[in-house]
């Protein structure tokens, strides 16, 4: 009995409760629209009204104000993962459930699908208790969902090693300025503090007191798209990402892996013109913080997509406009390219959020980092003929060059939220995609740098494929045709996998690189930065800059050879080859020849010659010891020799960069095998001859240049030692490797009675052969950061 009443006492509470906070709603500011909700002052708190159950949206979390420090990549305006969720109403919670989408079985059978919804797990996000009922609504407090670290802050720093941090509720609060509901989406933001003992140097270089890290983490609920949107299958030729996932309800003689396109719905308002517009084209919004010129270009640079809608047919489906002053870059309903500013230069990136059950995109967010259009400056400063000699405000040639190239950016990264991969390959073919990665053109007329075609200022040929491809007006059946269309005029496709792998075999599929030819661009890069160098003086700095800038402006310049070099190192044991599928018209794969690969050689052991890699004397002037208040960075030359400039550490760097690439294992094993299989293929003993003649055959009567070549050949027999130890490297190619070295190391032996190097060289190859798990390669200077630093561009 006592039971009794004490449940019927705990209800009649619980119904009381219930009442008190339905009637307190009153006084409470309410919004209304996808959902509705209302927020209490006097709390800080935010309750939702939920009116429907079991009913699916989708829910995206995202950080609206970030770190600003490119290393920890927590970005302004960086999205999180889209989910597809629903509210289930259990006893006296809802729920938020995540469904798994990667499972499925596309049918009009319900018993076939609940059997495969049965089989894998869901995610429930959250369990919120009800605070109270009235006319069929469910009313629930979602501050604590608000305020958790749905962005992964806090995973972010401890992974990063930044320190031991923890939420600090204390330090938290709800932010009203941009939370919002709207027809069909509602936003909220959170303002998150995260306290504890900062110990890592990225996040105590951009937070005034590291020990209490405030960001803005956002959170949108959606409604999901309408099912009037086609999927469009995918086609690893086509240069477009997908969303894969396995349907159950699949006949077993097909695959059950399905594969659609990611793209936005675009539809013409007459589908039977051939030229139309859009029942809603595509509007992306230009962050309007972005300052001029680099507002005009980015707009200029991002309506260039629009060539390749028309192309296909429609009128003005793709536009850029400013952002309005009044609207959030969170809201799910822009489009948005934001300028985001770090403390050092890093990546730009386009991120979208897109339905995971179709891969329709719903929102396109650009990322474009503010330091990168300085860093282009600084690469056309360093190649101008003393462009401050006499002027300290001659700035617009090295300006021109580096808007052109924001231009290009704000066009690749677009493309990544149209739903495009990278290609690169595309430089091979006229440069026939914005999706490469662009290396300036430079060239010389006469003593003046040529910077007027240093990048494109127009959308690709292999972009308009794309387009076609995910956007065209086609039945499925139809789609196979464009694509052999295009192969069939020799336009190719291979993305990041094949071309950022550094023991990668593809001939054409490179970063950063330039020409039809590698080989032949090589030859003429080299000259170029020889002609730059040659004329680079204390002119190439404005009046009263220090020279430790102008040695941070030579560092670009003397390593501009670097990327062309990776891009011809992948053509010694390489080959040509095709994302191919049964009945394309593309070719499936062909080695490279051999007269390729010898000629790709003999340019490449031009970066091995010290009178390409030591700095002239003259220059070494310029270069003293680090001023006070310039530290060296990782984008600075590093040193060996203390305080002073290393001139002999930098032709160790640049040789050393070569060498990782042309005797990676992965390579090295190719070679091996390829001339086993047909033995007119370049073979690893010729390989090896021909490196020994061009380097540890050389001396110069210079002592300066010799000690520079000796300093290349000390890190090319390293880098032999160090590929035969490789744990990866096949058998057979580690016996011919074995054979050669101590064919090198009798050479040393007949060289080591006149001269001291070689006498050394004997003895370091011996102790690396009788101490093989002892032996550890000299480090060298690392290279100074050339691409945008970090790894993750998308």
């Amino acid at each position: 009995m006592k039971a009794y009443k004490l449940l019927l006492l705990v209800i009649l509470l619980s119904y009381q409760a219930s009442g008190q906070v339905i009637e307190k709603l009153k006084s409470m500011k309410a919004y209304t629209g996808f959902v509705n909700f209302y927020y209490d002052e006097s709390t800080d708190k935010i309750y939702l009204s939920v009116d429907k159950l079991n009913q699916e949206f989708l829910y995206v979390y995202s950080l609206s104000q970030g770190v600003g420090n490119n290393d920890l990549g927590l970005d302004r305006g960086q999205l999180g993962n889209e989910q597809v969720v629903y509210f289930e109403k259990q006893g006296n919670k809802l729920f938020l459930i995540q469904p798994n989408y990667q499972y499925r079985a596309n049918t009009t059978n319900p018993l076939e699908k609940i059997s495969v919804q049965q089989a894998f797990a869901k995610s429930i996000l959250f369990g919120f208790k009800i605070e109270g009922q009235e006319n069929g609504k469910y009313l629930i407090d979602a501050t604590e969902f608000l305020l958790q670290d749905a962005h992964g802050v806090l995973k972010t720093l401890t992974r990063a090693k930044q320190g031991s941090y923890q939420l600090d509720k204390s330090r938290s609060s709800l932010l009203l300025e941009r939370t919002k509901s709207f027809p069909k989406n509602a936003e909220f933001e959170a303002r998150l503090t995260f306290s504890g003992n900062a110990t890592g140097s990225e996040i105590r270089s951009v937070t005034p007191n590291p020990d209490y890290v405030t960001v803005v983490e956002h959170h949108s609920f959606i409604e999901l798209p309408d099912n009037q949107y086609k999927p469009r299958v995918y086609d690893p030729r086509s240069g477009s990402n997908a969303i894969s996932f396995m349907d159950y309800a699949t006949p077993v003689t097909e695959a059950i892996e399905k594969k659609w396109i990611t793209r936005h719905r675009l539809e013409k308002k007459d589908p039977s013109a051939a030229i139309s517009e859009a029942i809603k084209p595509i509007v992306y919004y230009l962050d309007n913080g972005t300052p001029e010129p680099i507002r005009s270009a980015l707009l200029e640079g991002g309506k260039w997509w629009n060539q390749a809608f028309e192309a296909i047919g429609y009128k003005d489906a793709f536009q850029v406009k400013i952002l309005p002053d009044d609207a959030d870059p969170m809201d799910v309903r822009y489009h948005v390219i934001q300028w985001v500013h770090r403390s050092t230069r890093g990546w730009s990136y386009g991120a979208s959020i897109a339905d995971p059950r179709t891969g329709e995109i719903i929102k396109g967010h650009v990322s474009l980092g503010s330091l990168r259009i300085r860093q282009d400056f600084m690469i056309a400063q360093s190649l101008m003929n003393a462009p401050y000699a006499s002027n300290n405000q001659n700035n617009q040639p090295m300006l021109e060059m580096a808007l052109a190239r924001i231009r290009q950016l704000a066009a690749h990264e677009i493309g990544h939220t149209l739903g495009f991969a990278h290609n690169y390959a595309a430089s091979a073919k006229g440069n026939s995609s914005v999706m490469d990665y662009p290396h300036p053109r430079v060239g010389f007329q006469g003593n003046e740098i040529d910077l007027s075609k240093a990048y494109d200022r127009n959308i690709g040929e292999w972009d308009k494929v794309s387009v076609d491809y995910a956007y065209g007006q086609h039945q499925e059946e139809e789609l196979p045709a464009i694509l052999n269309n295009a192969y069939e005029k020799g336009m190719r496709f291979i993305t990041d996998f094949d071309a950022r792998n550094p023991g990668g075999a593809h001939i054409y599929a490179h970063l950063w690189d330039n020409g039809n030819t590698v080989v032949d661009e090589l030859h003429r890069l080299l000259g170029v930065r020889k002609q730059a160098i040659k004329q680079f003086s204390v002119d190439n700095m404005r009046q009263g800059e220090s020279y430790s800038k102008l040695e941070d402006m030579f560092v670009p310049l003397y390593f501009m050879h670097r990327y062309q070099t990776e891009a011809v190192s992948k053509i010694i044991g390489g080959y040509e080859y095709n994302y191919a599928v049964k009945g394309g018209k593309e070719l499936v794969l062909k080695p490279a020849s051999k007269n390729l690969q010898l000629a790709a050689l003999q340019q490449l052991m031009k970066t091995l010659q010290a009178d390409e890699l030591a700095i002239p004397k003259e220059k070494l002037s310029l270069f003293p010891p680090r001023a006070f208040g310039f530290p060296r960075t990782r984008e600075s030359f590093k040193s060996k020799t203390g305080l002073t400039f290393d001139a002999l550490g930098a032709v160790e760097t640049a040789a050393e960069f070569t060498l990782d690439f042309l005797l990676h294992p992965d390579r090295i094993s190719r070679i091996q095998q390829n001339h086993a299989i047909d033995v007119s293929n370049l073979g690893l003993n010729e390989l090896l001859q021909k490196i020994s003649q061009q380097t540890l055959e050389k001396s110069w009567s210079d002592s300066y240049l010799n000690a520079a070549q000796e300093t290349i050949n000390f890190k090319v027999c390293e880098a032999v030692i160090n590929t035969l130890h490789a744990p990866t490297l096949a058998p057979l190619a580690k016996v011919e490797l074995y054979a050669s070295i101590k064919k090198w190391q009798q050479f040393f032996a007949q060289k080591g009675k006149t001269s001291s190097f070689a006498l050394y060289m004997h003895q370091f190859i011996q102790e690396s052969l009788d101490h093989p798990n002892e032996w550890k390669a000299l480090a060298s200077p690392s290279i100074p950061d050339g691409a945008p630093i970090g790894m993750d561009c998308y």
